[in-house]
């Protein structure tokens, strides 16, 4: 079609619509796209995120305009960087028209980890999310990381003779920050509250090793939450955390589960990336 038949074309979209129900949130899912993460020992990794736009949508307009979702995105470049975020946004809300625009990346980040004994190397992945809105002009990020544990049962350690039952776990930790935060920082801080890490290699001197440091160490699912608030509390750039637990129970055929939700006292009004 050449230009001036385009400018004909009907543009279903700006019809009015007479149910009188605005929608919260409409626009584009499951929407690959490379993306830069900050990274404490590489400065930066590069990773596949899978991302969401939506914007409001007022009561009088009938649908959105779906591929200026995408076109926004294309626009800030062939690989995303986190910085970018609040331009993003910013874009949605001006070509959208609209009061409230929403970003939710989530992505596998990699962190390269040293067996305990035999100092054998290899890759762990975590799956981490970002969360961002723009809303009249006020910004808000949250920081998701989701983090595989150990955890061992302290009732079956002291009642059993022989050993103690143990599983895998999964804590998702999410902050609002009032500076910058690594996601290796926040992942370290929930393994350090678990019965132990996870590791992708390990030989039997390890396997030994991390064995024994999980039965010196038992938890219950109650433990690991407030383990991971103690310490979300001794953070200062940390303004508001919340954080699930469960155990995927090796004795049950259901799960464990606890969450704590916190906001700490704070003049702040907003939260940085």
């Amino acid at each position: 079609m050449l230009p001036t038949e385009l400018t004909h074309l009907k543009d279903t979209q700006n019809e009015p619509d007479h149910r009188n129900i605005p929608i919260d949130r409409v626009g584009v899912r499951s929407l690959r796209y490379p993306m830069r993460i900050r990274d404490k020992a590489h400065l930066e990794q590069h990773t596949i995120a899978s991302v969401s736009l939506t914007v409001d949508l007022p009561e009088q307009f009938k649908g959105t305009h779906m591929s200026r979702f995408v076109e926004a995105l294309n626009d800030c470049g062939a690989e995303l960087h986190i910085d970018r975020v609040h331009d993003l946004l910013r874009m949605l809300t001006e070509r959208l028209q609209a009061q409230c625009a929403h970003v939710d990346f989530a992505f596998p980040f990699f962190i390269e980890k040293t067996a305990p004994v035999s100092g054998k190397k290899g890759l762990l992945d975590y799956n981490v999310n970002f969360n961002a809105t723009l809303q009249r002009g006020a910004f808000d990020f949250v920081t998701t990381v989701i983090v595989p544990v150990a955890t061992l049962c302290p009732c079956s350690k002291s009642i059993s003779e022989r050993g103690a039952h143990n599983q895998r776990g999964e804590v998702t930790f999410a902050v609002r920050s009032s500076q910058p935060v690594w996601v290796e920082d926040l992942i370290q801080l929930v393994e350090q509250s678990a019965s132990c890490e996870l590791f992708s290699v390990l030989k039997r001197p390890d396997e030994k090793a991390v064995t024994e440091r999980a039965y010196d160490n038992p938890v219950f699912v109650e433990d690991l939450v407030r383990n991971v608030a103690t310490r979300a509390n001794l953070e200062d750039a940390i303004l508001w955390y919340r954080v699930e637990a469960e155990n995927f129970e090796s004795i049950h055929n259901h799960n464990a589960y606890a969450l704590v939700e916190h906001t700490k006292p704070t003049d702040a009004n907003s939260s940085a990336v």
